[in-house]
């Protein structure tokens, strides 16, 4: 398996760039979906004089980094989203790459829940690391070892999202019986035409039929839903190496992340989406 022999080698071992290219695409492609979202629903005026951002942004940082804060958003908002499409399409990735990074950080200052902008850097770093991006939509056919350390890194990095997400889910008696995706379900049911962006949650209407009614039936389906995640979590890493099992591994992660998505369609695009790119690091 190239992994190990990568691991066993030192990271000498020869692989094939195009991995990390498609990557890179990826990588660009969501992060430009990402930051144009980033502009709807409030995103613009976030930090507009007066407003509760603005407030709170005072209060962490300081008067005089929150008004560099406030100055430099709006610029940062049009400067990253066309690093990110740089990135993607255009012929110097590296400092298109950077820029983007960059402006990912920027959102560590003032989201609540900056999960997403971590996972974004991490694997921004691991692509980072690559001694060959390509450029634009060109992919490079052959083998070297120029990316086989971040190649290797990736796949740790993804292998460790999901081995320690399963460990997670696996430590909450709420989750392994299935209440909490029960209860999750029903509320959403509940309250779904209350909500101020409906947009946000994409959960199909035979699911919120069938399976968000909080009865035993329910949770017992929402039990077996959530075995069935914590399995595919552990099994997933060691099947995407295994080239007999890779493409069914990919059916299958393409498959979870869609459920995965419509729970949550904004909040999760930029995991979803980085986490199959990182499916091209698997293989050699």
């Amino acid at each position: 398996m190239w992994f190990f022999d990568a691991l066993a080698s030192g990271f000498q071992h020869p692989t094939d760039p195009a991995r990390l290219q498609w990557f890179r695409i990826v990588f660009g492609t969501v992060c430009t979906l990402r930051f144009a979202l980033a502009f709807g629903q409030g995103g613009w005026n976030r930090f507009t004089p007066d407003s509760l951002s603005t407030h709170l942004a005072e209060q962490r940082l300081g008067p005089a980094r929150a008004r560099l804060l406030t100055t430099c958003y709006r610029p940062a908002l049009i400067i990253r989203t066309a690093a990110a499409l740089a990135l993607t399409v255009g012929p110097a990735p590296r400092p298109a790459l950077l820029l983007t990074l960059a402006g990912a950080a920027m959102e560590l200052l003032y989201l609540k829940s900056p999960n997403a902008v971590r996972y974004t850097l991490l694997t921004g770093t691991c692509l980072l690391l690559a001694g060959d991006l390509g450029h634009g939509l060109h992919i490079a056919q052959g083998h070297s070892t120029a990316n086989t350390w971040a190649q290797c890194l990736l796949v740790l990095v993804t292998t460790d999202i999901y081995w320690n997400s399963a460990w997670q889910k696996f430590r909450s008696p709420q989750f392994r019986r299935g209440l909490y995706l029960a209860q999750w379900v029903h509320v959403y049911t509940q309250i779904r035409y209350q909500l101020p962006y409906r947009r946000q949650y994409a959960l199909p209407s035979p699911i919120r039929r069938h399976g968000g009614n909080l009865t035993h039936r329910d949770t017992q389906i929402w039990r077996v839903v959530a075995a069935t995640v914590i399995a595919a979590e552990i099994a997933l890493p060691p099947a995407l190496l295994i080239p007999q099992t890779m493409p069914y591994a990919v059916i299958a992660g393409i498959g979870m992340h869609a459920a995965f998505t419509c729970l949550k369609p904004r909040q999760l695009i930029t995991f979803s989406g980085l986490t199959l790119g990182t499916y091209f690091a698997f293989a050699a």
